[in-house]
């Protein structure tokens, strides 16, 4: 993976780089680096070895599922993948379990009354 960032630096290299010359990659790469490379051009190349250099951080199944979904909702961007992988690896919010704690279940907290906040746009007109 170190490889990766000597070309992000020199990405003309890419396609002649020894050490990933029997690199296998899911199908969705291939097809993100076209898209990458038709709309950028020859910076399109430095831009997908950036989504490569994700692999740095996330195994190749959590990225593969990233650039696929990003691929879907037609997202590109080496930063949009990155949130995409990065939002998709995060572990969902546990619910506070009020179990063991009946002081808790007590506590009764008010509807806000919402229409108060009508008055505040009265205000600026």
């Amino acid at each position: 993976m170190h490889y990766l960032a000597l070309l992000e630096r020199k990405p003309g290299g890419f396609d002649h780089a020894r050490p990933l010359e029997n690199w296998q990659l899911p199908e969705c790469f291939a097809l993100l680096r076209r898209r990458l490379e038709a709309e950028h051009g020859g910076p399109g190349t430095r831009e997908f070895i950036r989504v490569l250099r994700l692999l740095e951080s996330y195994r190749l199944p959590q990225l593969t599922d990233a650039v696929e979904y990003a691929l879907d909702i037609d997202v590109i961007d080496p930063n949009g993948i990155r949130v995409v992988v990065e939002y998709r690896s995060q572990a969902p919010v546990e619910l506070f379990s009020l179990d063991g704690r009946p002081e808790l279940a007590r506590v009764r907290v008010e509807a806000t009354d919402v229409s108060a906040y009508q008055s505040l746009l009265m205000e600026d007109r």
